[in-house]
This record gives structure tokens, C-alpha cells and sequence, in this order.
């Protein structure tokens, strides 16, 4: 593939998720939106549908995604690990800074990007590693900003519920009925429109009192992820296709539910609020980088 059509390529990748980001973000400026009933609705039906609906198509085995799982967890640590001594240099709090450095944006952008970049059948990979990031932010991540927090309310959650029950009915072969496959496919099909336009109204709400430390952190974050993701495939090794979603997987910016989870303990969430809008401001600029190499 030549350069002209990479650049293309690339241009067909992003701009669909840029444009309805910016509906959003123009929409929601000029009336005020109030995303918290559609965010729940995601949260408690839409997304969780989206999940079982691909975890339970007959194509869907989670044993050929165990390498990935395995390589998208040694990110998300590994990074944690490669940052946690600059919190002393930019003299932040690790409680701060490291869950936005490791948790990424895996579902309102990660999950759309990889099915822009790769077609419809990479949707299950985008599913595996949103979860992947999703199981270890709500325990490993609550754990880091509260020692308190209970890792068994984790299955609580409609959508490690919905992923338990999906994980069960791939096992076991079943087949979902069309009376009843049909509306649930329905209803995930919501899931990531929905979850791009959040993504916009946020942006109205974008602090820039922190944007040095924001600007910082938007190198370091991807930056500590991709070299923790080439160490891997240095030393392990996966298929090339494989690295390829993990090296998306690895450049996306912070997940906004950090800056949720900040607000939640109070965790200097003006901070974590910079960290998160700034870093998904500037990966416009990174992951058409990243998509260069990998396409």
C-alpha cells in the first residue's frame, strides 16, 4: 500500500469518529446536554448488549484472544510500573496520575477506532481489550485511588455481568434465537454512536487550569504503553496482526471514567480532568501516528 493511500485510509478512520466527537462537542455548546440518563442507558443496557451479542456469536471463541488479554494486561501494568517513578520528578500524586498513564479510552474511542481500522470482524478484538481494560480499571484501578473499595462490587457491574454470561454461552456453543439475537444485536449497535457523542459533550466541560501537566502527560501515557507493548513482542512475541490492535490498544488517551473515579474520592480531580481532556485532544495528532505504522 502506498503513502496516498495509507494517508487515506487513515483519513476514513478518524474523520467519522472526529465527526460525530464534534456534533457533539458544537451541539452541546450551543444547548447545554445533559448526558447522564443516555450514559447510564450505555452503561446499564446498551453496552452490555453490545457485549453479549458479539460473545455469543457463533464465530466468537475467547481461547484465540487469551494472547492478546494476556499482552493488553502487561500494557496497562507495565506502563503503571514504567511511569510510577516520574510522579516524584513532576511532583504529583501516584493516586493522581498513574490510573489516567494506565486505563485508556477503550470504549468510546478504542472500540470504534479498531473496527474503522480493521472492518467489522475486528469488533470482537475491540470488545476483548475494551474488557480487558474495563475488569482491570474497576478493580485494580478503584483499588489505587481507594484501598477501601470493594473489588466484588465489580459484578455488580451490567457489563462484567453481561461478559460472564456471554463468556458462558460461547463455552457452552448455545445459539441465540432470532426472536431474540435480533433485538439485542439491535441494541448494541447503539452502544458506540452513543458512547462517541458522550465523548463530545464532555469536551465542553474541559479544564485547561493543569494544561502543562496535561500536554506532559499525553507523551508520557502512550509513550510508556508502546514501549511496554514492543518489550512484549520482543521477548514473547504474537502475530503481527495481534500487535497491531495491541499497539492501538496501547496509544489510546485516558478513559474519562479516571476523571469520574477522581471526582467520586476527590483525588485532585482539576488535575486528572486536564489529563484526561487534554490527552484526547492530542491523540488526534498520536494515534494517526500509530495507524501510519501499523497500516
Amino acid at each position: 500500500m502506498d503513502t496516498s493511500a495509507i494517508v487515506s485510509q487513515i483519513f476514513n478512520v478518524i474523520s467519522p469518529l472526529a465527526c460525530i466527537v464534534l456534533v457533539a462537542f458544537f451541539y452541546a455548546r450551543a444547548r447545554p446536554t445533559d448526558m447522564g440518563v443516555a450514559n447510564r442507558l450505555n452503561v446499564n443496557v446498551f453496552s452490555p448488549a453490545l457485549i453479549f451479542s458479539v460473545m455469543s456469536a457463533k464465530d466468537f471463541h475467547i481461547a484465540q484472544y487469551v494472547d492478546l488479554i494476556l499482552a493488553a494486561s502487561v500494557v496497562v501494568l507495565g506502563s503503571g510500573l514504567l511511569v510510577w517513578p516520574l510522579c516524584k520528578v513532576l511532583k504529583i500524586a501516584p493516586k493522581t496520575f498513574l490510573p489516567p498513564m494506565m486505563f485508556s479510552n477503550s470504549a468510546n474511542l478504542g472500540v470504534p477506532l479498531i473496527v474503522l481500522a480493521f472492518g467489522d470482524a475486528a469488533l470482537p478484538v475491540g470488545i476483548v481489550l475494551f474488557l480487558t481494560g474495563a475488569l482491570l480499571h474497576f478493580t485494580v484501578g478503584m483499588y489505587m485511588v481507594n484501598e477501601k473499595a470493594n473489588p466484588l462490587s465489580i459484578l455488580k457491574n451490567p457489563m462484567i455481568i453481561a461478559t460472564i454470561i456471554g463468556l458462558i454461552w460461547s463455552l457452552q456453543s448455545w445459539t441465540l434465537v432470532p426472536a431474540l439475537k435480533i433485538p439485542v444485536d439491535m441494541l448494541g449497535q447503539i452502544a458506540i454512536p452513543l458512547m462517541l457523542f458522550a465523548l463530545g459533550v464532555r469536551m465542553t466541560s474541559m479544564d485547561f487550569s493543569q494544561w502543562k501537566l496535561g500536554v506532559i502527560s499525553s507523551i508520557i501515557g502512550p509513550l510508556a504503553s508502546v514501549i511496554i507493548a514492543v518489550i512484549w513482542q520482543y521477548f514473547v512475541g504474537m502475530s503481527s496482526e495481534y500487535f497491531a490492535y495491541l499497539l492501538l490498544f496501547a496509544c489510546l488517551p485516558p478513559a474519562v471514567l479516571n476523571y469520574m473515579i477522581a471526582e467520586m474520592y476527590d483525588q485532585e480531580p482539576h488535575k486528572v480532568a486536564s489529563i484526561v481532556m487534554i490527552g484526547n485532544l492530542m491523540s488526534l495528532i498520536i494515534i494517526p501516528c500509530v495507524l501510519f505504522y501499523v497500516l
